[in-house]
């Protein structure tokens, strides 16, 4: 590199350098013509080489390019002449590395004879470890072809070979935990001779066949008989079959599976024998729980205890009203209902309710038997002879049974017992469950038509009491109605809607009958009205489930509060009424003969202002006593009022129409005093 004496050093603290102001300075020497040299791009190199620090500084100090160069060339002389001194200096030293690199290659090439031997014996030694890895691998796989061999021929030993320990337990020996493991290990083998195509074909199985088909049958045999005086120990009485099938049966279940699958005959005549038993034992003790149930019936209902039969008996010290008995269910759903809230609950235990002196409702005997038979189903899926005794019962108790609601409390409760089954997912009392169900509709049918037909038949001279309040058929129907209505909320049985649609007709027919025996028109509205009011309220208390019935009763109720305003109204203010309905629409200014007059119209008002508040009085005493519900006559007192007060206010505008009939104006009963008496009847309403 160009060293630069300290002389020569270029001013660096110039901040601008004006390379123009140089280039006219610049010197050529002489033995250059101008042809020569060219001076086209000086400017753009100069530009370019401005920034250059050696440039810089001869443009700067304005020395000449020859001299410059003279002395660059000079100086690099000098350094290339002190490099050659250098070196002859350093000629001794040079020698010495020299010999000390051909030291080394020669010791080098020794260690690559060394190594080369080395990599020779290491490729024999290689050769030997290859051969000696074949042979491991072939050692390998015969050893372990050996142990699997081993293993099959000890696994077929061993599955086929008769132990001593094995023949004796399962000949001599006792059914018990140490039998069924015994027989577990027969069965084994028992698979392997019958599924293993090997063994077929082997010697060995002509020895060891003849002897497990000896123990097979051996130990069915002994099988047998064990279960079969197990099943014995069922029938002893006062037994608990419960406990017997949990502590024996269950213990030993793996013996009926050997049976079942080593022995088909006798699991067919093991099965037989279990039926035969459990049939027998438990038709005993249904056939007892039904004896006990039967001690506990309340009989409800009779042939005679329809809707449209008479209260009355025909002794000699007979009254009028039907007597107080344990029949008052008879109609009434009451509290039976809980029967379907109490599916779950487990069934009666007869000697505690006998002990209790209690009876019940045939439908509650029904879930109580129902709910054992389904539980021991469960429990006892074989368990198939019961049917029977149920079925006989059943029958005897349903061709004597009139009790109509009870009997659809029934078919709700198998209803809900078929659900219960069926969320179990036992189908053995599908068919039981199906057949209850058809036997139970046709007897609610026919009682139900034994109630209507009571109704079409009934003779209304016996049935009718000179009583305007409700008559106990009505209530008997309400309550009846009422009951089947709430039965069928869930279950929207349109056969049974239509059932009591022909009830309603009917009871609607007999009790206008009956209405028809009043002398007075007004006593048989009373009458209606009192009847309707009753039915009503005892489909509202069963529930907001009336439906089409609750609106009929309500409409007809509406029709006889009408019918029964305007009598009550004739009663007292007859004159007044026809005078309205016959005259009041005429013109009183007209010149006709029958023109509205003072005199026409003046005895109604004086009458009318004379006698309106006993008048009233007299209407409120009369419905207070006409009418079994209060507020129903307060509401019906309160219309008559307002029919009263627009009777009257009808008389007045007439009054003020007829010529001179300013006259009356002090005679005429204020508007407002009239509703004011009004509102004291409402205060008490």
């Amino acid at each position: 590199m160009m060293e630069v004496s300290n002389g020569g050093n270029v001013e660096t603290s110039m901040d601008v350098i004006d390379l123009g102001a140089f280039v006219g300075d610049l010197s050529i020497e002489d033995d250059f013509s101008s042809d020569d040299v060219s001076l086209e791009g000086l400017q753009h190199e100069l530009e370019e080489c401005k920034d250059d620090d050696v440039v810089a500084n001869i443009l700067s100090k304005g020395i000449k390019l020859r001299d410059y160069t003279k002395t660059v060339e000079k100086n690099l002389r000098e350094v290339e002449l002190d490099s050659i001194q250098d070196y002859i200096q350093e000629s001794d030293n040079l020698l010495s590395l020299h010999d000390q690199i051909r030291d080394c290659d020669i010791i080098l090439s020794q260690m690559e004879s060394l190594l080369s031997g080395f990599q020779a014996e290491i490729g024999s030694i290689s050769s030997d470890i290859k051969v000696l890895q074949e042979k491991s691998m072939d050692m390998g796989l015969k050893l372990k072809n050996r142990k699997v061999a081993e293993s099959k021929l000890a696994k077929f030993v061993e599955d086929i070979i008769v132990p001593p320990r094995m023949i004796d337990v399962i000949v001599d020996g006792e059914v018990n935990d140490e039998y069924m493991r015994t027989l577990e290990i027969l069965s084994k083998k028992l698979k392997f001779v019958a599924t293993d195509s090997f063994v077929s074909t082997s010697m060995a199985l002509k020895d060891v066949q003849p002897e497990l088909e000896r123990l097979r049958q051996k130990a069915l045999s002994k099988v047998f008989e064990f279960i079969v005086q197990k099943l014995y120990a069922l029938r002893k009485p006062k037994t608990n079959i419960q406990i017997l099938q949990q502590s024996v049966l269950l213990k030993y279940k793996y013996i009926i599976s050997f049976v079942k699958e080593h022995g088909k005959e006798v699991y067919s005549e093991v099965r037989a024998a279990y039926i035969d038993t459990m049939n027998k034992v438990l038709s005993a003790h249904f056939r007892a729980y039904i004896q006990s149930l039967e001690k506990l019936q309340l009989d409800i209902a009779t042939s005679s205890d329809l809707i449209g039969i008479e209260a009355r008996s025909s002794g000699l010290f007979s009254t009028r009203r039907e007597p107080l008995k344990n029949r008052s269910s008879v109609f009434a759903l009451g509290d039976r209902i809980n029967i379907l809230k109490e599916i779950d609950q487990p069934a009666l235990i007869p000697h505690i309710a006998e002990a209790s002196s209690q009876k019940y409702p045939y439908e509650v005997l029904f879930r109580s038997l129902h709910k054992l038979l389904m539980d021991t189903s469960s429990s006892e899926y074989l368990f198939c002879g019961p049917f029977a005794v149920i079925d006989e019962h059943f029958n005897a108790i349903l061709s004597n049974s009139f009790d109509a609601i009870g009997l659809m409390l029934m078919i709700r409760l198998t209803h809900q017992h078929q659900l219960i089954m069926s969320r179990r997912r036992i189908p053995c009392l599908d068919s039981y469950l199906d057949k209850a169900n058809i036997s139970l509709w046709p007897r609610f049918k026919m009682v139900f038509d034994m109630h209507l037909s009571s109704l079409r038949s009934a003779n209304v001279k016996t049935l009718w009491e000179d009583d305007v309040h409700p008559h106990y058929v009505m209530r008997r129907y309400a309550e009846f109605t009422a009951s089947l209505i709430h039965l069928n909320v869930d279950y929207g049985d349109g056969q049974l809607e239509m059932n009591l649609e022909r009830l309603r007709m009917a009871v609607d027919d007999l009790i206008m009958k009956l209405s028809t025996q009043f002398r007075k028109s007004k006593l048989q509205s009373v009458f209606l009205i009192n009847n309707y009011d009753m039915t009503i309220s005892v489909l509202k208390e069963a529930g907001p489930d009336g439906g089409k019935v609750q609106m009929h009763f309500e409409d007809v109720l509406k029709s006889q509060t009408s019918i029964f305003v305007e009598e009550l109204l004739l009663e007292h203010f007859s004159d007044l009424i026809k005078f309205l309905k016959t005259r009041a629409s005429e013109d009183p200014s007209s010149s006709s003969e029958k023109a509205i007059t003072v005199g026409d119209v003046e005895p109604l008002v004086k009458d009318f202002a004379s006698r309106w508040k006993d008048a009233i009085e007299l209407m409120h005493k009369d419905v207070i006593t006409s009418f079994s519900n209060f507020l129903c006559g307060m509401e019906i007192l309160r219309t008559s009022l307002t029919q009263l007060l627009l009777y009257y206010t009808r008389l007045s505008e007439c009054v003020k129409k007829v010529p001179g009939g300013s006259a009356l104006n002090k005679d005429l009963v204020s508007i407002q005093l009239i509703i004011h008496e009004i509102r004291k009847f409402s205060r008490t309403f």
